[in-house]
């Protein structure tokens, strides 16, 4: 069974390849009822602890990621550490991934909270930017190459397809699915309890796809309540081509 990314049991995976190889809690927030998109749409959330505007968007990823269909991520960032509260999230790495789509969607400047559909586009941190975002976003999507995971969830494969112009990587990004609450002691947020969606722990690059079918080795995941989301994603421009969710619970 194909993994569609938004949250099944660990999948089969790509049967000729492998062979020869061989929750998140929705909010308050009433959610718009569709359909699941034939494939999932990447939501990424870059968001801080000590920054005064974020818990609403975090509020607003919430929301999101409980509609069928979306692989919403949130990435905490250290750049507003200097406040005076260290976020206990936040990697640097985590700020170098923001940093690298300022400049692959040519924005003058980073900043939270801030909201990146599919890597092609940023959207306003509201709720009816963000479901347009991600209802055009679904629609383009054709035929896109299947990643698929062993039942052993410990490989993925990726199957053919056109690659873009530079090539493209396969991305790992490791995170805690649902929701998380930390009480900030300093900064702007000071004696808020500050929620958090699906918060990443780790992202790492697998390997590169060229177009042609390849099988990767998963990272292992730190603790066991995590789940993986392997994103397909061009180096040049950083669309994201595919994703799909790994998640065993």
């Amino acid at each position: 069974m194909r993994t569609w990314g938004w949250t099944f049991s660990v999948a089969v995976g790509l049967t000729a390849l492998l062979a020869a190889a061989s929750t998140a809690q929705p909010s308050a927030t009433r959610v718009r009822h569709r359909s699941a998109p034939a494939e999932p749409v990447v939501v990424e959330l870059f968001t801080a602890q000590g920054c005064a505007g974020c818990p609403e968007a975090n509020a607003r990823l919430e929301t999101v990621a409980a509609e069928p269909g979306v692989i919403a991520l949130t990435y905490a960032v250290d750049y507003w550490d200097y406040l005076g509260w260290t976020d206990t999230f936040a990697r640097p790495e985590f700020a170098q991934r923001q940093r690298d789509y300022r400049r692959a969607l040519r924005i003058r400047n980073v900043s939270t909270p801030q909201v990146v559909i599919d890597g092609r586009r940023q959207a306003a941190a509201n709720a009816e930017a963000i479901q347009v975002a991600i209802d055009e976003e679904a629609a383009r999507r054709v035929f896109p190459p299947e990643i698929e995971f062993r039942e052993t969830g410990d490989r993925v494969g990726v199957g053919s397809g056109r690659a873009p112009t530079g090539g493209a990587d396969v991305v790992a990004v490791i995170y805690t699915p649902g929701a998380q609450t930390v009480e900030i002691g300093g900064g702007d947020n000071r004696g808020q309890k500050v929620r958090h969606m699906n918060v990443v722990r780790s992202v790492q690059v697998l390997g590169p796809w060229s177009g042609r079918p390849v099988l990767y080795a998963l990272p292992d995941q730190a603790e066991p309540d995590q789940a993986v989301a392997v994103l397909l994603q061009s180096r040049d421009d950083r669309r994201i081509l595919g994703a799909a969710v790994l998640d065993t619970h």
